[in-house]
């Protein structure tokens, strides 16, 4: 991976640094009046600190690389991880007192001390507050060595566009239209589920397991029992996003939410290894299981915009599965 640029930021003056050159103002001012040597020491000792610390701190930015490694997955509301390798390229000195940080709602990580030829790793911690394409673009580290009087800035470009899931919530309580509890649907045929399909006289080969013993008892003859086979459960989770122009910030958060409750279905059920599928206007994702279709569902609800009203209902592929119907009623216009 090729190091990032870094292009600077300029030196700012901490408020240490401002209390500090206050202090220096005020020394200066009884030395110049009364002409005490030893004020003058001490003037003179104050300035150069704050020249001496100017100028490290720039230096202590000298050969520093940054990489940036993004995350496999992103919700919105919940904080997640961009790791950072960190790397000092100098021959010879080490790093003090370095800041790292991401925008400013990330929390600032510190790296206190950076051997020469070595790399520090770590992680900043974001917050997507909506569902979509977030654009990182730049990262900025700082140097508050020696004295944390100035803090001089180098910034890096992260040039990181991340997917931003729906938020999943955990509780997940909504009114099932037509659900009565999404349950099994057993089908009638021979396999191994748990129900009952029909007793038959028991075969050469046959699992003795499935031998019905009280009716074997009862005609003197061994009696089998086959089993109807699993479906499986299944979900249809149809998400009519035709409500039209979102004109208010209630009616945008009410879409939201909507989008919310489809990706929280969606995560519940695949997790107890359901087939679901996810019905909209713009597609159809269709029945499946398992960690990859439950990335295509939500990358699809990731950017599913609010479409013009459409007078036609939505519904499932199959009209046989259970269907969860998110609307919005009449907020949009």
């Amino acid at each position: 991976m090729a190091p990032r640029k870094s292009v600077p930021e300029g030196i700012r003056i901490t408020k240490v640094g401002l209390w500090f050159i206050i202090l220096t103002v005020l020394v200066a001012v009884p030395a110049a009046n009364t002409g005490n040597n030893a004020l003058y020491l001490v003037e003179a000792t104050m300035l150069s600190l704050l020249v001496v610390s100017g100028v490290i701190s720039r230096q202590n930015l000298r050969r520093l690389e940054v990489d940036f490694s993004p995350p496999s997955e992103v919700y919105a509301k919940e904080p997640f991880d961009i790791g950072f390798e960190l790397r000092n390229r100098g021959h010879f000195w080490p790093r003090w007192l370095l800041v790292l940080a991401g925008t400013e709602q990330t929390r600032s990580v510190l790296v206190p001390y950076l051997r020469r030829r070595s790399a520090f790793q770590g992680s900043l911690e974001l917050t997507a507050t909506r569902r979509g394409i977030l654009a990182l673009e730049h990262a900025h580290l700082a140097s508050i060595f020696p004295l944390g009087l100035f803090r001089k800035g180098m910034r890096y470009r992260i040039d990181l566009e991340l997917l931003v899931y729906p938020e999943v919530r955990s509780s997940f309580e909504l009114h099932w239209r037509g659900l009565g509890g999404v349950g099994e649907q057993p089908a009638r045929k021979i396999g191994v589920g748990p129900e009952l399909h029909s007793l038959r006289a028991f075969r050469l080969g046959d699992d003795r397991r499935g031998i019905h013993w009280k009716q074997t008892a009862r005609t003197g003859e061994l009696v089998y029992m086959e089993r109807e086979a699993e479906t499986g459960e299944r979900l249809s989770i149809v998400l009519d996003n035709a409500v039209g122009k979102l004109d208010t910030a209630a009616a945008e958060e009410a879409f939201e939410l909507l989008v919310s409750d489809a990706a929280t279905a969606a995560h519940h059920y695949l997790e107890r290894d359901c087939e679901v599928e996810l019905v909209t206007r713009n597609e159809v994702v269709g029945f499946g299981r398992g960690r990859g279709h439950r990335r295509r569902i939500l990358e699809a609800l990731a950017l599913l915009p609010a479409v013009a009203r459409q007078p036609h209902p939505l519904s499932g592929s199959d009209p046989a599965a259970p269907a969860l119907t998110l609307e919005m009623g009449d907020w949009g216009a």
